[in-house]
């Protein structure tokens, strides 16, 4: 029972790290590339949450929402880049942080005027709304594996896209030093905007995937926004494989920490103090791991080159 319970929870931190791979692997590339701490993202993600939802309500689909979501996220994300992000990228990162956090007062703002301040909750698609028993007497929730299969899914096209494409190789280029890089005649401009955009519909799809397991509604993309900056900080600036590195060991030290140490604890003191202390030390165990990983490698796991 102990191992399928074990077994369970790291399922579940794989889920949590997918979740928080699509949203740091566009932040990181916009970090890395532009220089810009962009503290908007997460107000992409819930963009996309909202605009999936309400298609979803709408058609009947949640496919149909998904596939809403992402173009919706990409173009209010190459907007803000083009009005806003523009003017921001030979300021300090001060000036980014006040900026795009006066962003996300806006994105809440106008969310709350045009679907209201009540959460929408979704439902589980029909087809992935059972269970599917991975080993015997272990059944585990279609929709989160579908998740883990989408992040990896994923995963391989950002890897294909960047290894084996000239855009990929331009981004590459563009992250060790933009000035040749325009020098040699490309549009950093245009590539800006189009790195904005796909960091923008990758928070859209990972809004989307989590409106069914949690509740849609304002200010959702602040709390996961926290997690990806220690994904970013833990898997390196700029890079997309220390974003998928980071954000699994994130989901899995946040998930089994928070499942498990309380238990472990209740083995050494009473429990009402293991309980306590256990949830305490839950809640600091992604940035103690931060902590560990940046004292031995202040530039995180596979910092970008540059």
């Amino acid at each position: 029972m102990t191992a399928l319970l074990v077994l369970e929870q790291m399922l579940n931190g794989l889920q949590l790290g997918v979740m928080l791979f699509l949203l740091a692997a566009g932040l990181t590339l916009v970090f890395g590339i532009m220089d810009l701490i962009n503290l908007a993202h997460g107000s992409l993600y819930m963009v996309g949450a909202f605009v999936a939802a309400t298609v979803a309500q709408w058609t009947g689909s949640f496919m149909l929402g998904l596939l809403a979501a992402m173009p919706a996220a990409a173009l209010v994300g190459m907007a803000v880049e083009v009005v806003a992000l523009r003017t921001l990228y030979e300021r300090n990162h001060l000036d980014q942080v006040l900026a795009t956090f006066g962003l996300i007062l806006f994105f809440n703002e106008l969310v709350r005027i045009i679907w209201g301040p009540r959460a929408i909750f979704m439902d589980v698609p029909e087809a992935l709304s059972g269970t599917i028993e991975i080993v015997p007497g272990a059944p585990y929730p279609a929709f989160r594996l579908a998740i883990i299969a989408v992040g990896i899914a994923v995963a391989l096209f950002l890897y294909f896209l960047i290894t084996r494409t000239r855009i990929g190789m331009l981004i590459r280029a563009g992250a060790s030093n933009r000035e040749m890089v325009g020098a040699l005649g490309v549009d950093v401009r245009l590539l800006y905007t189009l790195v904005f955009g796909l960091g923008a519909a990758l928070a859209g799809l990972a809004g989307a995937m989590a409106g069914p397991i949690f509740a849609v509604e304002v200010g959702m993309g602040e709390g996961i926004l926290i997690l990806t900056f220690v994904v970013i900080v833990i898997g390196g600036i700029g890079s997309v494989r220390g974003a998928l590195v980071g954000a699994l060991l994130v989901g899995l030290v946040d998930t089994m920490g928070r499942a498990f140490l309380p238990t472990l604890l209740r083995l050494i003191a009473d429990p009402a103090t293991a309980d306590g202390v256990g949830a305490s030390l839950a809640s600091m165990s992604i940035y103690i791991l931060m902590a560990v990983v940046l004292v031995w490698r202040p530039r995180g796991l596979f910092p970008a080159h540059g």
